[in-house]
């Protein structure tokens, strides 16, 4: 029973492997913050430019981060911010797009 006085030195419910990844948690943090301000200034019809590139760095933000993934937390926010960046993304395309109105 010497395992059931162990600390948990994980950190989170979902890192699995007791060790740190600051970079795929950075990449993870920083896929959430974009799919959420995609997600939200993409309800917004005159915001179709942030949305649509806070929704299209989110995308490519996510994806890099599932290639260098290692454990089910990462994965877990980072599709969370990959869906959200999805939709911002394609709401802002549907409402100007990427350069809508600048010329």
């Amino acid at each position: 029973m010497a395992q059931a006085l162990r600390p948990n030195t994980a950190g989170s419910l979902l890192a699995t492997d007791g060790r740190t990844h600051p970079l795929q948690d950075t990449l993870m943090a920083v896929t959430l913050v974009l799919g959420a301000v995609a997600f939200i200034t993409a309800m917004f019809h005159s915001l179709h430019l942030l949305s649509s590139w806070a929704g299209l760095v989110g995308i490519f933000t996510g994806a890099y981060g599932q290639w260098v993934s290692e454990t089910t937390r990462e994965r877990f926010g980072l599709i969370l911010g990959l869906g959200a960046s999805g939709v911002g993304f394609f709401l802002g395309m549907a409402h100007g797009g990427l350069f809508g109105g600048l010329w």
